[in-house]
């Protein structure tokens, strides 16, 4: 048994130096602590770049409020254009002081029976797959709850105060967790072995990693190291924060909270349009190479806290035109449960609330329309960008990728308004959601939020 186990060592060894994206057919991989491999890896993992990512709310998503729900949906989510899935937290939640928080995690290896199974999980890693989606879950790696098994078994394992107290996160009112202390090394080796069992026993493909900023550096480029180290893998790791050293710790996104401040203040008519823009370049001044920030118009938090895209700005017409900025700007666009079917209320995460899928089937359709033309044009995606601040009123830039050039004009106003054509986008251009000819010449006249997307 020995020889067996050193043998199995050095195979791990030698395979996780290589990181194929097509794994090899008919070979069980065992990780070290005795994980397999379930199912097939999936080997379509999009660039980050391409990435189009959608998050799940599982206890609005669906009446059921569990993971079935999200199964029973996967084609829909599908069709709206999106290519990796993001399940908010789906772990056995505490109950020691709680407040009903899927971040109050309670066992990191569980599924919580209020979604459902392994099992299920499993199912909808393989169907998303199918479907040509990947999974990421929802990884809260600053704080567990207070009857997780670690703060009887391994005290040591959590910060402390003078007295020897296990005490909340520093700098917060989050009375229902408990800090981890990232300098006991045997903690952060249990974290990363919990980590690894959802890639490997339930086939996910990354994690959006909680409060990123309030875990130090040096544990997220162990953990991503360790797990970009199992073979025929190709992960995706977002991370809650905003600190630079996140990429080089191995994140490929963090969010543009600064983007989404911008954005707010300009619908609300205290904000420019050069402010947006100037935002943008700043969150991307110095970037790393594949790396991006994640845009969005809302999430789990602004739509619980703040308010839903509905009411932050100004109806169905103005939270498509805050999209359609917020897509097509640059980096990786984020969609949330409920957000494309235009929920005018705040979404609870603490509480089911399920959304009403039946509504606003028309701002459906334009969301998909808007991302079926962002999936397909590589410019729109990535091309170099040109601002073309003509008007306070109205967005307008260009997008080139060699001949390909795309060109959006957004009214941000509640108000119709003239805009003057910039003579270096005048001319002819094709209407990117309808596929007509357009004339963009002169002075045009813009209704309330009204966008126009050209191609040539």
């Amino acid at each position: 048994m020995k020889n067996l186990t050193f043998f199995c060592l050095i195979f791990w060894s030698l395979t996780a130096c290589k990181k194929d994206k097509v794994p090899t057919p008919n070979v069980v991989l065992t990780d070290p602590s005795g994980y397999q491999q379930y199912g097939t890896p999936y080997p379509n993992m999009p660039l980050t770049e391409d990435a189009v990512i959608y998050e799940v709310n599982l206890r609005a998503f669906s009446t059921t409020g569990d993971l079935q729900g999200v199964i029973d949906r996967l084609t829909e989510i599908k069709a709206l254009g999106i290519n990796t899935i993001w399940l908010m937290p789906i772990y056995e939640e505490g109950v020691l002081n709680s407040v009903h928080s899927p971040y109050c995690v309670k066992d990191y290896k569980k599924v919580s029976a209020e979604y459902g199974s392994l099992a299920d999980l499993r199912t909808l890693t393989t169907q998303a797959h199918q479907l040509g989606m990947s999974v990421i879950l929802d990884w809260v790696a600053n704080h567990t709850s207070w009857d997780n098994s670690w703060i009887t078994d391994h005290p040591d394992w959590y910060s402390q105060n003078a007295a020897g107290q296990i005490i909340i996160p520093p700098g917060t009112n989050w009375n229902d967790v408990a800090d981890l202390n990232f300098n006991n090394t045997q903690m952060k080796s249990a974290m990363i072995d919990a980590m690894k069992y959802w890639v490997l026993e339930a086939n996910v493909d990354g994690f959006r990693c909680d409060y990123a900023d309030g875990v130090p550096f040096e544990f997220w480029q162990q953990a991503i190291s360790s797990l970009n180290a199992i073979p025929n893998r190709d992960l995706l790791f977002l991370a809650e924060g905003t600190r630079a050293d996140h990429y080089t710790a191995g994140f490929n996104l963090t969010y543009a909270w600064n983007f989404y401040t911008a954005a707010k203040s300009l619908w609300a008519g205290t904000g420019t349009i050069s402010n947006l823009y100037n935002t943008h370049l700043a969150e991307y001044t110095n970037m790393p190479a594949g790396k991006h920030k994640i845009r969005f118009t809302t999430n789990h938090d602004e739509s619980a806290w703040d308010a839903s895209p509905w009411t932050l700005f100004n109806g169905k017409a103005g939270a498509l035109a805050a999209s359609v900025s917020t897509i097509f700007m640059g980096g990786v666009p984020l969609i949330y449960s409920g957000q494309e079917v235009g929920r005018s209320t705040t979404t609870p995460f603490f509480t089911n609330s399920p959304i009403n899928w039946t509504i606003n089937q028309d701002m459906l359709q334009a969301y998909k329309d808007l991302l079926a033309f962002h999936n397909e044009s590589a410019a729109a995606r990535k091309g170099s960008i040109s601002n073309y601040v003509a008007s306070s009123n109205v967005l307008c830039i260009k997008k080139t990728l060699g001949t390909e050039n795309v060109v959006i004009i957004v009214n941000v106003r509640n108000s119709n308004q003239s805009f003057t054509v910039p003579n270096p986008i005048s001319g002819t251009w094709t209407n990117a959601l309808s596929n007509t000819s357009y004339t963009l010449s002169g002075t045009i006249n813009l209704t309330p939020y009204q966008y126009i997307i050209l191609k040539n």
